[in-house]
């Protein structure tokens, strides 16, 4: 899979946080940063000094965050001259995972979360097509080429790389922190590989030509049928999980 990410998707992931300390607030953000797959496998993590000025905490801070990482196996310290923390990508988790992810999530907070969901990716594509650059579009198109051989936890990078690429080409930082926010909290569940009748690649195809074309209006209907899909998978999964 294509590695790296837009410098606005990354900047919002690294933004400040809004209250100084609390060690599980940076390891949520590093958490996400992983799992969205902003930070690739591998890479080597800034210095504890670097992170604490990026997310304006303390040092202690970020240790305390690094250490709870390590414990979770999402990051490796290395100790010599090239030393320092690197990023351990997760493998596939096991299904009864997800599935009790899903179960902890009612299907009114499915919902609700939904719509603000619809609200920002639909807004974030329609600007994409109105403020893209032929840049933003290129990475458009191999986010969506990405998609045609994921299988598994590929599969949902995939789908949460690509709108991450959208809210980064509507240029505007504050939809691009909220659909990484929106991410952390539904797209582990949002674009599981599910499977049914949906063809993703082709409906991110449609929606990267609708932004390339500057057709502000079809981007945002594209995207909000492309999510409100998702979302009707996951509910019936959900109901599934619920019936005896």
């Amino acid at each position: 899979m294509r590695q790296g990410m837009s410098h606005s998707a990354r900047s919002a992931m690294f933004a400040p946080l809004g209250q100084v300390g609390r060690a599980e607030a940076v390891a949520a953000r590093l958490v996400d940063a992983i799992t969205l797959g902003l930070l690739a496998d591998e890479e080597q993590l800034p210095s504890e000094a670097d992170l604490a000025a990026q997310f304006g905490v303390s040092t202690v801070t970020v240790r305390e965050a690094l250490v709870a990482l390590r414990q979770q196996g999402l990051v490796e310290t290395r100790r010599g001259r090239s030393g320092g923390s690197f990023v351990r990508t997760p493998a596939n988790p096991p299904a009864d995972v997800w599935r009790e992810r899903l179960q902890e999530v009612s299907l009114s907070d499915l919902r609700d979360v939904g719509d603000h969901y619809l609200a920002i990716a639909g807004a974030a594509a329609k600007l994409a097509a109105e403020r893209s650059s032929p840049e933003d579009v290129e990475r458009l198109r191999l986010a969506t080429d990405d998609l045609r051989t994921a299988r598994g936890i590929d599969f949902t990078r995939a789908e949460r790389q690509f709108h991450l690429e959208i809210a980064a080409a509507a240029q505007s930082p504050r939809l691009t922190h909220e659909e990484v926010h929106l991410q952390a909290e539904l797209g582990g569940l949002l674009w599981l590989p599910l499977g049914g009748d949906a063809h993703p690649h082709e409906e991110h195809a449609a929606i990267t030509a609708a932004i390339a074309s500057a057709d502000g209006d079809l981007a945002r209907k594209l995207t909000e049928e492309h999510l409100l899909g998702a979302l009707d998978r996951l509910a019936d999964v959900h109901l599934d999980l619920l019936t005896p």
